[in-house]
């Protein structure tokens, strides 16, 4: 098994940076990718980013790329999603994922962490 923790979600003003991270524990081993979803209120889940530990295989959603960035601290077992020129519509609670490949579709990952919220007020 693998768990996950997120953490550094708050509330921010639109523009603003905020980071996000994943402490990954357990069978580490058995990951080869991590991802960050979200969802807002009334809404479906989406993708948002996702990369193997090398950081060699990232893949972003079409909304955030230019303006997030993930990355991989394998020393650490830690992702992290460094959210800047955040807007309004950012507005939602984030999940890491772990799973095998940086797919873009949740129903590929095996592990999920609790999630943790993100408000951006304009």
């Amino acid at each position: 098994q693998v768990q996950l923790v997120e953490s550094g979600g708050g509330l921010v003003q639109a523009g603003d940076s905020l980071r996000l991270s994943c402490a990954a524990t357990g069978r580490v081993l058995n990951i080869r990718a991590v991802a960050w979803f979200r969802q807002a209120p009334g809404k479906e889940r989406e993708f948002v980013a996702a990369t193997t530990w090398n950081d060699f295989g990232t893949n972003y959603a079409g909304s955030v790329k230019g303006r997030f960035t993930i990355s991989a601290d394998n020393a650490k077992n830690t992702v992290y999603l460094q959210m800047n020129s955040l807007k309004s519509e950012d507005t939602a609670v984030y999940y890491c994922a772990a799973g095998f490949s940086p797919s873009g579709r949740g129903n590929t990952y095996d592990y999920w962490g609790q999630g943790t919220q993100v408000t951006v007020s304009s």
